[in-house]
């Protein structure tokens, strides 16, 4: 990736306080940059969380996994881009036309200007199982997710949110100008807590990943400025190093 680490790393604030969310933020300073909004934070404030963040100078991404018929995944992907998220996730499992829909429209209103990007959410990090596949082996997660990931290539988005194990896969099969966001990130020797596919941010960077979301491993730790810095200093290891 040719981005810095800075503009590589997304602080998850999964709270449902604005305040404390905010605490958190200028607390990080100038270490962090991209902020995700999720739906604990945006249930709780609504779109004055993405305003908040906007405000501090911040990128955001907003991480709502719309799933809906394609009117209302449109209508939701317009007002979240209206409210200034720079990211912006619909599960690929809405369909092609859903996916479609809101690409086509993002690239209609932002036509002369920079736009958001959409993302398309492939497999969740925290299941072990899919409907139509039963368990989920690692081969069988690549499988999973390159073949969401091609639907969403081919219904006009810019890139899909996948665990990390997918990444290189992904990152083969659909080119390197199709984005990539990798979550459960955690650093090496750190609780795996809720995630069922992890890695850490070089395996993730060597991938392919070119945004890392990371939570409670920076928000949750005694020093998050620490924690944070320590996470940019793995992103900027030579990959050699990794």
């Amino acid at each position: 990736m040719d981005s810095t680490p800075r503009d590589q790393l997304i602080v998850a604030l999964d709270t449902g306080d604005l305040s404390a969310a905010l605490d958190m933020v200028r607390r990080l300073g100038d270490e962090v940059a991209w902020y995700k909004v999720g739906l604990q934070l945006f249930s709780a404030a609504g779109p004055s969380a993405v305003r908040t963040l906007r405000r501090e100078g911040k990128r955001v991404f907003l991480d709502l996994k719309l799933h809906d018929i394609p009117n209302t995944v449109t209508q939701a992907a317009l007002q979240g881009a209206d409210l200034g998220a720079d990211l912006i996730d619909l599960h690929v499992a809405a369909g092609a036309e859903a996916m479609r829909a809101a690409a086509e429209a993002l690239q209609a209103r932002y036509r002369d200007r920079e736009r958001p990007r959409l993302l398309g959410v492939t497999v969740l990090t925290s299941l072990r199982r899919l409907a139509d596949q039963g368990e989920l082996s690692p081969a069988g997660l690549v499988e999973a997710v390159v073949a969401r990931a091609l639907e969403a290539q081919a219904a006009g988005l810019d890139g899909v949110v996948a665990p990390a194990p997918a990444a290189a896969e992904v990152r083969r099969r659909c080119g390197a100008a199709f984005r990539l966001l990798t979550p459960g990130i955690r650093p090496s020797g750190a609780e795996r807590a809720d995630q069922q596919w992890i890695a850490t941010p070089q395996s993730a960077r060597a991938a392919g990943a070119d945004w890392i979301v990371v939570g409670r491993p920076i928000t949750a730790a005694p020093d998050p400025v620490a924690a944070a810095r320590e996470i940019l200093g793995a992103l900027a290891a030579p990959p050699a190093d990794i």
